[in-house]
């Protein structure tokens, strides 16, 4: 079974790597990978640009797949386990209210019938900042009736789908919702991660630290098992 994509996005960095590791192992052609940076306002314009460069233009019915980690909300869902999202919802604090938007139908039903039991089907919410307590990202999967949360879901459909172009997000749970992960807040700029600023915060909560490195390595091999799966005839 073909998988119809046109091109991948993923956030830049190690889960980039991972989908690309994945795409390495499969004997067919995959479709082109593209890094994307993370959080909503970066990825705008990044998005603005790369459809610019005209990377989609020669498909009459572009399909785009957004792949990556994310965190949950609910209980319900552990570390390792996979989403393949119905939407996206987002706080639009200026005008006190939430927007949803959904992913391609038709585009999620296949691989949905593909991964049949590998994944689950959630909501995601995204979020304009590092979801570091768990106290809220309990709070925030009550509040939002949403599964996961992610920093790039909602831009990315909400850009890619006034445009006409099918999106579909699968992605793979890296933290709980029962612990804590560091506050690195302070690490992200410009849509990625600064090293130094990154090791500082994982050393002041060593415990955190480790819970988050050990997360994100197994989401980081589901995350590659699947992209393998998913494009292997």
């Amino acid at each position: 079974m073909t998988i119809p994509v046109d091109a991948i996005l993923v956030a830049q960095g190690p889960e980039y790597k991972s989908v690309c590791k994945g795409l390495n192992r499969v004997a067919v052609p995959t479709p082109p990978v593209f890094p994307i940076p993370m959080g909503p306002s970066a990825l705008s314009k990044y998005l603005e640009q790369w459809l610019q460069a005209g990377h989609l233009f020669h498909h009459s019915q572009p399909r785009v797949l957004l792949m990556g980690l994310c965190g949950s909300l609910s209980p319900k869902y552990r570390i390792g386990e996979a989403v393949l999202y119905q939407s996206c919802v987002y706080a639009v604090a200026e005008e006190n209210k939430i927007s949803e938007v959904f992913c391609n139908f038709k585009l999620t039903e296949i691989l949905q019938n593909k991964l049949q039991s590998r994944v689950f089907t959630g909501i995601g919410l995204t979020s304009d900042r590092l979801i570091y307590s768990a106290s809220e990202k309990l709070q925030l999967g009550q509040a939002y009736n949403a599964d996961v949360v992610d920093m790039e879901g909602y831009a990315a459909l909400q850009v890619l789908s006034e445009l006409g172009i099918a999106v579909a997000m699968l992605r793979v749970i890296s933290d709980d919702v029962r612990h804590n992960i560091p506050n690195l807040t302070n690490a992200f700029d410009d849509g990625s991660l600064q090293t130094f600023p990154l090791a500082m915060g994982l050393l002041r909560q060593p415990i955190a630290a480790t819970r988050l490195v050990s997360g994100s390595l197994r989401g980081l091999r589901v995350l590659q098992d699947l992209t393998t799966f998913l494009f292997s005839k």
